[in-house]
């Protein structure tokens, strides 16, 4: 993730800071829609502070290959409501930072 200016240390300390939460509270239990709620905010802090320039395409991919697998692979880890817990608190993170970083890039791209 980008380092640099006030603006990144924040974006990196949401980013680290939502991980952890969304992987201790995922391994409590079902997540609340509170809980959702500050985990989606947390993702939109990601996506507009902590992903630039090269680290884009990389996090695009991540991003995509984890809400993909998760969702998807959510019948198999069903029986495991500890792990299905866990990938649905984090797709609260990475689907917007995704979609925000998505967005900059289209942008980006178009404005080239």
């Amino acid at each position: 993730m980008a380092k640099g200016g006030a603006g990144d240390k924040i974006g990196a300390w949401a980013f680290l800071i939502g991980v952890v939460l969304a992987v201790i509270l995922g391994a409590l239990g079902n997540i609340s829609s509170l809980v959702t709620t500050i985990l989606v905010a947390i993702g939109l802090i990601v996506g507009l502070l902590n992903v630039k320039g090269q680290e884009t395409m990389p996090f695009l991919l991540a991003g995509v290959s984890l809400v993909i697998v998760s969702s998807l692979g959510s019948d198999v880890l069903g029986s495991v409501n500890i792990i299905a817990n866990i990938l649905s608190a984090l797709n609260a993170i990475f689907v917007p930072a995704t979609v925000i970083v998505a967005i900059k890039t289209v942008f980006s791209i178009a404005r080239n």
